[in-house]
């Protein structure tokens, strides 16, 4: 235990020695260390202008103080800054901006930081679910609603962000009351069909994106499929004419041929029949938010498969024909097997990467904020 006690203030004083160097001599971290510096003065200087401001006995004059920049706050989603201000102002949760109140400002802009913020750490949150604007429009009206463009902006595809839509609105009927779900508004709309009317353009877009993105990777894996197959009935080295089987079959690169060209034709075949079922869906809004999803990440996977399991297939054929006394060549089929992995790799694991992080594990929403307010 001493010599533990001992060992960790020197690797403490060592890390915090590279960062000191890192911080002087890299400019990518001088930078990041710069703008980290700058952000603590800026939030360290509003928390004393707040808690001036909270001494001011007029709420009016209060307000004229700190009410601009409360708004540019929260439309910009820094929630920071609205910590600041509520936790010296409490009052500030009750501010309105064009004619909505803060919760429903943060639901109906998608500023996700703040409402999280809200749900966690404002006592007055029982409050957040009772607020109505003047088309009676309760917080699941407004979370029906369709996203302001900037924030649909920041998904790419129509279909992750109907997705990411659906996402939102799930996440505010958890806190609502059992009521507004079913509650309607002036124009004697639900929730649900103000989501369904407001977000009829973009899931047609959604449908159009993920159906062109299916179709163009039947074509693919319908060729995968008619390469592994034709190449399962045409044996490398062909068979022997007394017993029917394989002339190569006990060499390892044959053994390797077959169980890659096997498990390609299996996962092509699977890959064109999820794919297929995407092209044939009934394309509901609830099937953006994870069934359609699911199956264009595991096309994706299985072609991905079945696509290097058929270069391995097809190097290992060219090794057994002209490799077996030159093994130098292994060296040029190696690396022309990797460039096309290394395409779908390059131009789309990116996609596969979004839908798996989308539909998985949004981040639009923290941990604590999921619990339902009571």
């Amino acid at each position: 235990m001493c010599r533990r006690s001992c060992f960790y203030p020197v690797i403490q004083r060592i890390y915090v020695k590279f960062w000191k160097v890192a911080v002087l001599h890299v400019p990518h971290i001088k930078h990041l260390h710069e703008d980290k510096v700058k952000h603590n003065v800026a939030l360290m200087l509003l928390k004393c202008m707040c808690e001036e401001v909270s001494k001011l006995n007029s709420y009016n004059e209060a307000f004229g103080h700190y009410g601009m920049a409360f708004k540019l706050a929260v439309e910009n989603d820094t929630h920071e800054a609205v910590e600041a201000i509520i936790e010296c102002i409490p009052q500030a949760t009750l501010t309105k901006f064009d004619d909505y109140y803060l919760s429903q400002h943060a639901i109906k802009s998608r500023c996700e930081k703040v409402y999280n913020f809200l749900v966690q750490h404002v006592e007055e949150n029982h409050f957040l679910r009772l607020y109505i604007d003047r088309n009676s429009n309760n917080l699941l009206h407004l979370a029906g609603e369709l996203a302001p463009k900037h924030k649909l902006d920041l998904v790419s595809g129509a279909a992750l962000q109907m997705q990411r839509e659906l996402q939102w609105f799930q996440e505010v009927e958890k806190i609502v009351l059992p009521s507004d779900k079913q509650q309607k508004n002036n124009q004697e709309e639900t929730p649900m069909m103000v989501f369904i009317r407001a977000h009829k353009e973009l899931r047609r877009a959604g449908e159009e994106w993920i159906k062109k993105t299916a179709d163009s990777c039947t074509i693919t894996t319908a060729l995968i499929i008619t390469i592994a197959f034709a190449a399962a009935i045409t044996v490398p080295g062909g068979n022997n004419g007394d017993t029917g089987k394989a002339i190569y079959a006990t060499k390892v690169s044959f053994i390797i041929f077959a169980v890659s060209d096997a498990i390609s034709l299996f996962t092509s075949t699977t890959s064109l029949l999820l794919f297929q079922s995407i092209l044939t869906a009934r394309y509901i809004d609830e099937d953006f938010l994870y069934r359609l999803p699911k199956r264009l990440i595991l096309g994706l996977a299985t072609l991905f498969l079945s696509m290097t399991s058929m270069m391995v297939a097809f190097s290992a054929t060219l090794y057994l024909l002209f490799g077996q006394e030159n093994s130098w060549i292994l060296i040029p089929i190696a690396t022309l097997t990797c460039l096309p992995i290394a395409s779908f790799v390059m131009f789309q694991f990116p996609l596969l990467f979004e839908l798996i992080n989308s539909t998985y594990f949004p981040r639009i929403f923290s941990k604590r904020s999921r619990r339902m307010i009571k």
